[in-house]
């Protein structure tokens, strides 16, 4: 039993966890104006980036070190593609946010920085925008009946009863009811892993309303509830060596369409805690295995998304919603957790979901930015 628990613990942590966020991550490029073929890249490098950084890591250290995309990071991503910037800015702006988790390793001070941004503004904010595609299933229930019903009832009876596989298993019964019931002619199909280069493109809308917001994010919402995890199991993860490989293989990776890589937050527990293995000197164990499991499906995956892609937009994005059930309900949760700060999370979350952009500046930059503001005024009055 002990041999084969790393395995399934590893297996069950990358199926998931990759089934829970794809729809996010291709609402998300689709939005900022990525062609299928850049998508795909996307897919490709990331889930084989995420597989390798995961084996390398674990077996370095000894520890269930598992590193994935920022799942939160993609859903801010969905919300900047309203401000048309186009893919090759988002590229610039992702090599970007990569420098800045290089530097996070480098400088610990910036690290220390942003851990002094309070949870419940950064939480509210991540709130704000995801908002509008968590309403996205609710919106798409007189259309696609048939296929939005079913899914929600499998969401809902699977978190009472095995809530990691809620979100995967809903978005497999939403794929299914497509299939029935949705006429798609697959274009851009393809058997074989695909690479696309895409020129990078820098100004100073990409850093403010794609690079500045999608590093807090993936620090304040995957790092540290992350590396806060591990410590919960009594490993203490290097975080160092964490930052420099994630932000140096972000940075290397975007220009194929890598966005944000980090440590994962939920899907940490399954590979840490005593199910993956009874000797929690092993445990290391299942986060290898899951990183082969990515790698597996970086060479699979292509044709199923090829054929996704071409799902009429609207479902991407309620399939995206679902998957953001869980962490809209953790961001809401912490940003009304304090009541001193429950005022400025109320604003920074309201400005979030406004979705309005000044100067080619999105709302993400303004709610954060807004919500400190009112935090350090109401601080001063006190």
């Amino acid at each position: 039993m002990s041999t084969k628990a790393p395995i399934l613990a590893g297996s069950v942590s990358a199926i998931t966890g990759t089934a829970a966020s794809t729809g996010v991550v291709l609402a998300a490029m689709k939005g900022l104006g990525a062609t299928n073929g850049q998508v795909l890249s996307v897919v490709f490098v990331s889930t084989a980036i995420f597989g390798l950084l995961s084996i390398v890591l674990s077996l370095r250290f000894k520890m269930p070190i598992s590193i994935v995309w920022s799942t939160p990071g993609a859903a801010l991503l969905v919300a900047a593609g309203t401000l048309n910037l186009g893919f090759p800015v988002a590229v610039g702006s992702f090599i970007i946010s990569g420098v800045l988790l290089t530097l996070t390793g480098l400088w610990p001070a910036l690290g220390k920085l942003v851990t002094s941004i309070p949870k419940p503004i950064a939480s509210a904010m991540l709130a704000g925008v995801i908002f509008s595609f968590c309403v996205a299933p609710f919106q798409s229930i007189t259309k696609n009946p048939w296929v939005i019903l079913p899914a929600l009832l499998v969401w809902l009876v699977l978190y009472r009863f095995a809530t990691i596989w809620a979100a995967p298993a809903a978005i497999a019964v939403m794929g299914v009811m497509i299939a029935f019931t949705i006429p798609i002619t697959a274009t851009d199909f393809s058997l074989i892993p695909h690479l696309e280069f895409t020129m990078p493109e820098f100004s100073l809308a990409g850093f403010i309303s794609i690079s500045l917001p999608l590093y807090l994010v993936t620090m304040a919402s995957q790092n540290i509830p992350g590396i806060a995890i591990m410590k919960s199991f009594d490993y203490e993860v290097p975080f160092k060596p964490l930052m420099l490989s994630t932000g140096m293989a972000t940075v290397l990776s975007a220009p194929f369409g890598g966005f944000a890589y980090n440590h994962a937050a939920i899907t940490a527990a399954l590979n840490a805690n005593d199910h993956a293995h009874p000797d929690r000197s092993k445990r290391y164990l299942a986060s290898v295995y899951g990183g082969y499991v990515y790698l597996a499906l970086a060479l699979v995956v292509v044709p199923f998304i090829a054929i996704v892609l071409n799902v009429p937009s609207t479902l991407i994005l309620a399939m995206a919603g679902i998957a953001l059930f869980g962490t809209i309900t953790s961001a809401v949760t912490s940003a009304t957790e304090e009541a001193e700060l429950r005022l400025p999370a109320v604003v920074t979350f309201l400005i979030g979901a406004s979705g309005f952009a000044i100067w080619g500046v999105g709302a993400a930059f303004w709610a954060l930015l807004t919500g400190v503001l009112i935090w350090q005024v109401l601080k001063k009055r006190a």
